[in-house]
């Protein structure tokens, strides 16, 4: 999941409101993607799951992998790694696939338990719903459709990512 700032994108956007603090050693994992709006990079991905490390140099490495097509299609994957920006709220860091691109990824919206987050873009023009399981509640998925409407994006252009 490659994102590009959480600073206004353009004009009229104010700027998306991350999570006041995130424990990094609870973040790191794996995460499902339970929902997102569609982006080129993820063009037919399925079972589309990121999991995040801790390195010794202070980094957060970063695996994103998906199926292609079906839940039996070739797996795809991208490794990259994370630093933090606005420590020590860790709450937007940026994430580098390709030397010397990186990208803000701006988490707006986290479960105390860990079990669910948001992480979205400034533009609006992307948006991931992630779990710890490959599944949500759909009660909690409601609400979070409701949060992510009062930060500016439209959840009719959410599409659920088909898991095992």
């Amino acid at each position: 999941m490659i994102l590009w700032g959480c600073s206004p994108a353009g004009k009229g956007l104010p700027p998306l409101a991350t999570v006041d603090q995130v424990d990094l050693t609870r973040y790191v994992g794996t995460w499902y993607e339970i929902a997102s709006y569609p982006a080129r990079f993820q063009k037919g991905c399925v079972a589309t799951e990121a999991e995040y490390a801790l390195r010794s140099d202070g980094l957060i490495q970063v695996v994103n992998r998906c199926r292609k097509e079906s839940l039996d299609g070739p797996l795809q994957s991208a490794t990259g790694k994370a630093r933090i920006v606005n420590p020590p709220a860790n709450s937007r860091l940026e994430v580098s696939f390709f030397w010397p691109f990186w990208g803000d990824y701006c988490i707006i919206a986290l479960d105390t338990d860990y079990q669910w987050a948001v992480v979205g873009h400034p533009s609006r023009k992307y948006l991931w719903i992630l779990s710890r399981k490959p599944s949500l509640d759909d009660g909690v998925y409601r609400r979070l459709l409701t949060g992510i409407s009062a930060q500016g994006y439209d959840p009719a252009r959410l599409r659920r990512t088909l898991q095992p």
